[in-house]
């Protein structure tokens, strides 16, 4: 319930911002065209950003008979979990890294890069996957999955307004000052929405996946390596789609001065301390 209530906030927001973009370019028929384009992105975030999300990142769907282990590895700790068979899904890149998508637990997705198989043991995939399968069952998907998708629509908004912002008769711009702010202005107050949902879910995510595999020490170990792994191998999908970035298990992209401001994941280093002790004390330090 409380993941609706802020999937409910996370919609008005940027509808709420999507307005202000319509009334700086457009003026009150901007503001208009704004809140309809808002009501339609609301309804398509809803029902298809998944299928989005899942095609930006380039994921291939496969089964028992295309992927047999990994795909094993999914129907064991999903009928672990207590959660209904999810869709899997392979990305063939190099970079190590792994999300979950969908609605609800009844319309998940789990996706995983060809590296990540490649780098991790099988004890630490499954860590990784338990961790990705907490997602969906604390509920987080859809929240990720639509911050995902509104972020994207929100910084396409405003490249557009950089180069396409109001005009007059003449097609002079109108306010080109105001353009250039939007354009600025609208993809930090994307980022920053999809910050202050995604810091404390991960670490959730971790101890409910830590449950899911009765293995703490595993994802510990896991998410080791993949910090190691991914600071020199390029996610090429994300790196073209940014706004995807929040909902992988370790961030992807390289972050250095105010960039930092925006990332979504908790410093890997605290997440490995808190498994390490659940792994020694049977507690997740909160």
């Amino acid at each position: 319930m409380f993941n609706l209530v802020k999937t409910a906030i996370l919609m008005a927001a940027i509808t709420a911002l999507l307005i202000v973009i319509g009334g700086m370019l457009g003026g009150s028929q901007g503001v208009a065209l704004a809140f309809l384009f808002a009501l339609a992105m609301n309804f398509f975030s809803y029902w298809y950003s998944d299928t989005l999300v899942l095609k930006m990142t380039n994921a291939q769907q496969v089964d028992e008979n295309s992927a047999p282990q990994f795909y094993s590895l999914i129907k064991e700790l999903s009928e672990k979990a207590g959660l209904p068979m999810p869709k899997v899904f392979l990305i063939h890149e190099d970079a190590p890294n792994a999300f979950a998508t969908g609605r609800n637990p009844e319309h998940a997705s789990v996706a995983a890069t060809t590296g990540i198989l490649q780098i991790l043991t099988n004890r630490e995939l499954r860590g990784v996957m338990a961790h990705e399968l907490a997602h969906v069952k604390h509920r987080d998907i859809l929240i990720s999955t639509i911050a995902a998708t509104m972020a994207g629509a929100v910084s396409a908004i405003a490249n557009f307004a950089m180069f396409f912002g109001g005009r007059d008769s003449d097609g002079r711009p109108v306010n080109p000052i105001a353009s250039i702010l939007v354009a600025i202005l609208a993809p930090i107050a994307a980022s920053l929405i999809q910050m202050s949902i995604s810091r404390a879910r991960e670490y959730e995510a971790d101890r409910g996946g830590a449950e899911i595999s009765g293995d703490p020490e595993a994802l510990a170990m896991a998410l080791e390596k993949i910090h190691q792994y991914a600071r020199g191998i390029p996610f090429r999908a994300v790196e073209n789609h940014p706004e995807t970035a929040q909902m992988m298990i370790m961030n992807p992209l390289s972050a250095s001065g105010l960039t930092q401001l925006f990332s979504t994941h908790p410093p890997t280093e605290d997440r490995v301390a808190r498994l390490m002790q659940m792994a020694q004390t049977g507690i997740y330090p909160t």
